[in-house]
């Protein structure tokens, strides 16, 4: 069954014991929620289903995430990565590679395997060259020093 699913974008102390009310985007939730209900109302109204069209998946490397293969449990802030130069971590997934090899949120990305990053997409791409098991080098600004770290790239679960 088709889904689709709303949010006011990400912070910090999203999903995190320290996630609570102060946190929260009202405004934007309000916003977010007066849309969602326009969209479902406009949908009750229809007096044919809407088609259900299947998109096949893309075979290779496509540059977005689900053609990825290996996988490091990295997860850039959304909320700034588009903004600024570089590739801020938000978190990283407990016990995936980045959290086994020490990375950790409020990392900032600068270099992947010798390639500088300046951005989201730069960062996406590199992660499509990695190979499951091959160590690879990240470098990252953590508290106003460059860090390096190796990473092993482990198979997407």
């Amino acid at each position: 069954m088709p889904v689709i699913s709303f949010f006011t974008g990400s912070l910090e102390e999203y999903n995190r014991p320290v996630d609570d009310p102060e946190t929260l985007d009202y405004d934007n939730m309000e916003r977010t929620a007066s849309f969602a209900k326009l969209l479902i109302l406009d949908l009750a109204k229809r007096s044919e289903p809407i088609d259900y069209v299947k998109v096949p998946r893309k075979q290779g490397k496509s540059g977005m995430r689900g053609g990825l293969r290996a996988y490091l449990g990295t997860i850039p802030d959304h909320a700034s990565s588009d903004d600024v130069e570089r590739v801020k971590l938000s978190g990283v997934r407990a016990d995936g590679p980045a959290d086994k090899a020490g990375l950790q949120g409020g990392d900032v990305i600068i270099k992947f395997s010798g390639q500088e990053i300046k951005n989201i997409y730069v960062y996406t791409y590199a992660l499509g060259a990695l190979k499951t098991g091959e160590p690879v080098e990240v470098v990252v600004l953590r508290d106003g020093k460059e860090v390096a770290i190796t990473v092993v790239p482990e198979a997407q679960k």
